[in-house]
Protein backbone atom coordinates (compact mmCIF):
# COMPACT_ATOMS: atom_id res chain seq x y z
CA UNK A 1 0.00 0.00 0.00
CA UNK A 2 2.99 2.29 0.95
CA UNK A 3 4.41 2.00 -2.86
CA UNK A 4 1.02 3.22 -4.93
CA UNK A 5 0.45 5.89 -1.65
CA UNK A 6 4.06 7.06 -2.49
CA UNK A 7 4.51 7.14 0.92
CA UNK A 8 7.78 6.97 2.66
CA UNK A 9 9.35 3.79 3.71
CA UNK A 10 7.54 2.47 7.26
CA UNK A 11 9.79 2.42 10.40
CA UNK A 12 7.44 2.32 13.10
CA UNK A 13 5.17 -0.63 14.94
CA UNK A 14 1.78 1.77 14.71
CA UNK A 15 2.61 2.92 10.92
CA UNK A 16 0.79 -0.10 9.10
CA UNK A 17 -2.74 0.83 10.98
CA UNK A 18 -2.05 5.13 9.86
CA UNK A 19 -1.46 3.13 6.39
CA UNK A 20 -4.19 1.15 6.11
CA UNK A 21 -6.19 4.33 6.76
CA UNK A 22 -4.91 6.09 4.37
CA UNK A 23 -5.86 3.11 1.80
CA UNK A 24 -8.87 3.01 2.92
CA UNK A 25 -9.25 6.73 2.69
CA UNK A 26 -8.18 7.18 -0.66
CA UNK A 27 -10.15 3.74 -2.00
CA UNK A 28 -13.56 5.52 -0.56
CA UNK A 29 -12.38 8.91 -1.93
CA UNK A 30 -11.83 7.09 -5.34
CA UNK A 31 -15.85 5.59 -5.23
CA UNK A 32 -16.88 9.23 -4.38
CA UNK A 33 -15.13 11.22 -7.13
CA UNK A 34 -16.01 8.47 -9.94
CA UNK A 35 -19.91 8.37 -8.53
CA UNK A 36 -20.20 11.99 -7.98
CA UNK A 37 -17.73 12.69 -11.58
CA UNK A 38 -20.37 10.47 -13.23
CA UNK A 39 -22.93 12.04 -11.59
CA UNK A 40 -22.22 15.37 -12.57
CA UNK A 41 -21.69 14.65 -16.39
CA UNK A 42 -24.85 12.91 -16.27
CA UNK A 43 -26.71 16.10 -15.40
CA UNK A 44 -24.22 18.19 -17.94
CA UNK A 45 -25.83 15.45 -20.81
CA UNK A 46 -29.33 15.18 -19.33
CA UNK A 47 -30.24 18.61 -18.67
CA UNK A 48 -28.19 20.50 -21.64
CA UNK A 49 -29.61 23.76 -22.35
CA UNK A 50 -30.24 22.07 -26.40
CA UNK A 51 -32.30 19.37 -24.96
CA UNK A 52 -34.20 22.38 -21.98
CA UNK A 53 -33.78 25.73 -23.76
CA UNK A 54 -36.52 27.08 -20.80
CA UNK A 55 -35.13 26.50 -17.27
CA UNK A 56 -37.12 24.02 -15.10
CA UNK A 57 -37.53 25.40 -11.59
CA UNK A 58 -39.32 22.42 -9.83
CA UNK A 59 -36.78 20.64 -7.60
CA UNK A 60 -35.81 17.00 -8.11
CA UNK A 61 -38.39 14.34 -6.83
CA UNK A 62 -36.35 11.22 -7.06
CA UNK A 63 -35.33 9.53 -4.58
CA UNK A 64 -31.69 8.64 -6.17
CA UNK A 65 -30.39 11.97 -4.44
CA UNK A 66 -31.51 11.02 -1.23
CA UNK A 67 -29.58 7.64 -1.45
CA UNK A 68 -26.52 8.73 -2.57
CA UNK A 69 -26.27 11.76 0.00
CA UNK A 70 -27.18 8.83 2.97
CA UNK A 71 -24.70 6.52 0.94
CA UNK A 72 -22.08 9.12 1.16
CA UNK A 73 -22.79 9.79 5.07
CA UNK A 74 -22.32 5.68 5.66
CA UNK A 75 -18.92 5.92 4.10
CA UNK A 76 -18.01 8.73 6.10
CA UNK A 77 -19.70 7.42 9.40
CA UNK A 78 -17.30 3.98 8.63
CA UNK A 79 -14.39 6.47 8.19
CA UNK A 80 -14.79 8.25 11.35
CA UNK A 81 -15.89 5.26 13.86
CA UNK A 82 -14.32 2.31 11.69
CA UNK A 83 -10.93 4.07 11.30
CA UNK A 84 -10.29 7.25 12.75
CA UNK A 85 -11.53 6.96 16.67
CA UNK A 86 -10.02 3.79 17.18
CA UNK A 87 -7.08 4.19 16.05
CA UNK A 88 -6.67 8.00 17.70
CA UNK A 89 -7.64 6.30 21.04
CA UNK A 90 -4.15 3.98 20.79
CA UNK A 91 -2.50 6.60 19.12
CA UNK A 92 -2.93 9.36 21.06
CA UNK A 93 -4.62 8.71 24.53
CA UNK A 94 -3.04 5.22 25.65
CA UNK A 95 0.59 6.54 26.21
CA UNK A 96 2.77 3.71 27.73
CA UNK A 97 3.68 4.41 31.52
CA UNK A 98 7.16 6.48 31.63
CA UNK A 99 8.52 3.65 33.47
CA UNK A 100 8.35 1.43 30.26
CA UNK A 101 9.28 3.83 27.60
CA UNK A 102 12.75 6.41 26.82
CA UNK A 103 11.29 10.12 27.17
CA UNK A 104 12.90 12.49 25.87
CA UNK A 105 11.90 16.22 25.77
CA UNK A 106 12.22 18.29 22.63
CA UNK A 107 11.89 22.05 22.61
CA UNK A 108 11.89 23.61 19.40
CA UNK A 109 13.04 27.49 18.30
CA UNK A 110 13.82 29.40 15.61
CA UNK A 111 15.25 27.30 14.26
CA UNK A 112 16.28 24.67 15.93
CA UNK A 113 15.14 21.41 17.61
CA UNK A 114 16.93 20.90 20.82
CA UNK A 115 16.76 17.45 22.77
CA UNK A 116 16.76 16.81 26.44
CA UNK A 117 17.61 13.12 27.88
CA UNK A 118 16.78 12.43 31.32
CA UNK A 119 20.49 10.39 31.87
CA UNK A 120 20.93 6.83 33.56
CA UNK A 121 19.07 8.13 36.73
CA UNK A 122 15.89 8.38 34.97
CA UNK A 123 14.96 12.16 36.35
CA UNK A 124 15.02 14.90 34.70
CA UNK A 125 17.29 18.38 36.16
CA UNK A 126 15.51 21.92 36.90
CA UNK A 127 15.23 23.73 33.97
CA UNK A 128 14.84 28.00 34.41
CA UNK A 129 14.06 30.51 31.50
CA UNK A 130 17.21 32.49 32.95
CA UNK A 131 19.97 30.00 32.53
CA UNK A 132 18.64 29.81 28.64
CA UNK A 133 21.75 30.47 26.24
CA UNK A 134 20.83 30.07 22.33
CA UNK A 135 24.78 28.82 22.07
CA UNK A 136 26.02 26.90 25.82
CA UNK A 137 22.45 26.71 27.66
CA UNK A 138 19.51 25.94 24.93
CA UNK A 139 17.63 24.13 27.11
CA UNK A 140 18.41 26.11 30.15
CA UNK A 141 18.93 23.11 32.02
CA UNK A 142 20.86 23.99 35.70
CA UNK A 143 23.61 21.61 36.19
CA UNK A 144 23.68 22.75 40.09
CA UNK A 145 20.66 20.67 40.17
CA UNK A 146 21.77 16.93 41.59
CA UNK A 147 19.20 15.43 38.91
CA UNK A 148 20.93 17.38 36.07
CA UNK A 149 23.96 16.31 36.56
CA UNK A 150 24.12 13.39 34.25
CA UNK A 151 21.54 15.01 31.98
CA UNK A 152 21.73 15.09 28.10
CA UNK A 153 21.44 17.62 25.46
CA UNK A 154 21.48 17.37 21.90
CA UNK A 155 21.04 19.99 18.93
CA UNK A 156 19.21 19.01 16.00
CA UNK A 157 19.81 15.05 16.47
CA UNK A 158 17.83 12.36 18.80
CA UNK A 159 19.56 9.12 19.24
CA UNK A 160 16.70 6.16 19.89
CA UNK A 161 16.96 3.09 20.56
CA UNK A 162 15.04 0.33 18.30
CA UNK A 163 11.94 -1.49 19.30
CA UNK A 164 11.68 0.51 22.64
CA UNK A 165 8.54 2.91 22.92
CA UNK A 166 9.72 6.47 23.13
CA UNK A 167 7.80 9.43 24.79
CA UNK A 168 8.64 12.51 23.01
CA UNK A 169 7.59 15.69 25.20
CA UNK A 170 7.07 18.84 22.69
CA UNK A 171 7.36 22.67 23.48
CA UNK A 172 8.06 25.79 21.84
CA UNK A 173 9.94 28.70 23.01
CA UNK A 174 8.32 31.35 20.20
CA UNK A 175 5.97 30.13 17.74
CA UNK A 176 3.64 27.12 16.64
CA UNK A 177 6.54 24.64 14.82
CA UNK A 178 5.79 21.18 13.90
CA UNK A 179 7.49 17.91 15.05
CA UNK A 180 7.50 15.60 11.56
CA UNK A 181 9.41 12.03 11.16
CA UNK A 182 7.22 10.66 7.66
CA UNK A 183 8.79 7.04 7.96
CA UNK A 184 7.87 6.91 11.87
CA UNK A 185 3.90 8.67 10.64
CA UNK A 186 4.13 10.82 13.61
CA UNK A 187 3.51 14.63 13.21
CA UNK A 188 2.38 17.20 15.94
CA UNK A 189 2.54 21.23 16.50
CA UNK A 190 4.61 22.69 19.23
CA UNK A 191 2.67 25.15 20.94
CA UNK A 192 3.81 27.92 22.77
CA UNK A 193 3.25 27.21 26.53
CA UNK A 194 2.21 23.77 26.50
CA UNK A 195 3.81 20.33 26.98
CA UNK A 196 2.77 17.90 23.96
CA UNK A 197 3.22 14.41 24.43
CA UNK A 198 3.78 11.88 21.40
CA UNK A 199 4.94 8.28 21.37
CA UNK A 200 5.73 5.62 19.12
CA UNK A 201 8.14 2.34 18.70
CA UNK A 202 10.86 2.97 16.14
CA UNK A 203 11.59 -0.30 14.52
CA UNK A 204 13.94 0.05 12.36
CA UNK A 205 17.77 1.26 13.18
CA UNK A 206 19.50 3.56 11.03
CA UNK A 207 21.80 1.03 9.86
CA UNK A 208 19.00 -1.44 8.68
CA UNK A 209 17.42 1.55 6.79
CA UNK A 210 20.77 2.48 4.70
CA UNK A 211 20.63 -0.92 3.57
CA UNK A 212 16.80 -1.90 2.80
CA UNK A 213 17.09 2.04 0.79
CA UNK A 214 20.29 1.26 -0.79
CA UNK A 215 21.30 4.61 0.36
CA UNK A 216 24.45 4.97 2.45
CA UNK A 217 23.85 8.33 3.64
CA UNK A 218 20.00 7.45 4.79
CA UNK A 219 19.03 9.44 7.94
CA UNK A 220 15.70 9.84 9.45
CA UNK A 221 14.41 13.54 9.25
CA UNK A 222 12.64 15.86 11.48
CA UNK A 223 10.62 18.32 9.32
CA UNK A 224 9.36 20.85 10.71
CA UNK A 225 5.61 21.02 9.14
CA UNK A 226 5.06 24.55 9.87
CA UNK A 227 6.01 27.59 8.43
CA UNK A 228 7.64 29.43 11.37
CA UNK A 229 9.66 32.39 10.42
CA UNK A 230 11.76 33.07 7.24
CA UNK A 231 14.60 30.72 8.28
CA UNK A 232 12.39 27.93 8.03
CA UNK A 233 13.62 26.26 5.29
CA UNK A 234 17.07 25.64 8.11
CA UNK A 235 14.62 23.99 10.71
CA UNK A 236 15.96 20.16 9.98
CA UNK A 237 16.93 17.37 13.03
CA UNK A 238 17.90 13.94 12.44
CA UNK A 239 16.83 10.90 14.27
CA UNK A 240 19.21 7.45 14.45
CA UNK A 241 18.14 4.52 15.58
CA UNK A 242 20.48 2.27 17.42
CA UNK A 243 20.33 -0.87 18.68
CA UNK A 244 20.06 -1.24 22.53
CA UNK A 245 23.76 -1.89 22.93
CA UNK A 246 24.37 1.34 20.60
CA UNK A 247 22.24 3.44 22.22
CA UNK A 248 23.68 2.45 25.59
CA UNK A 249 27.37 3.14 24.46
CA UNK A 250 26.19 6.27 22.84
CA UNK A 251 25.07 7.31 26.07
CA UNK A 252 27.79 5.88 28.34
CA UNK A 253 30.02 7.96 25.83
CA UNK A 254 27.90 11.20 26.95
CA UNK A 255 28.37 10.27 30.57
CA UNK A 256 32.37 10.39 30.05
CA UNK A 257 32.21 14.18 28.50
CA UNK A 258 30.00 15.03 31.02
CA UNK A 259 31.81 13.90 33.47
CA UNK A 260 35.05 15.21 31.93
CA UNK A 261 33.69 18.65 31.53
CA UNK A 262 32.65 18.48 35.82
CA UNK A 263 36.50 18.10 36.50
CA UNK A 264 37.43 20.70 34.13
CA UNK A 265 35.13 23.20 35.61
CA UNK A 266 36.13 22.06 39.03
CA UNK A 267 39.81 22.53 38.17
CA UNK A 268 38.95 26.49 37.68
CA UNK A 269 36.71 27.52 40.04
Amino acid sequence: MTDWLGLPALAAAHGGQIDNLLGWIHVFMLILFVGWGGFFAYTIVRFRRSRHPVANYTSVKARASSYSEIGVAVIEGILLFGFAIPIWAARVDRIPPENEALVVHVTAEQFAWNAHYAGPDGVFGRTAIDLLDLQTNPVGLDRSDLAAKDDVTTLNQLYLPVNTPIIVKLRSKDVIHSFGVPEFRVKQDTIPGLTIPIWFVPTVTTAEMRERTGNPEFQYEIACAQLCGLGHYRMRGFVTVLSDEEFQKWMDEEQAKLKEQGDVDAIWR
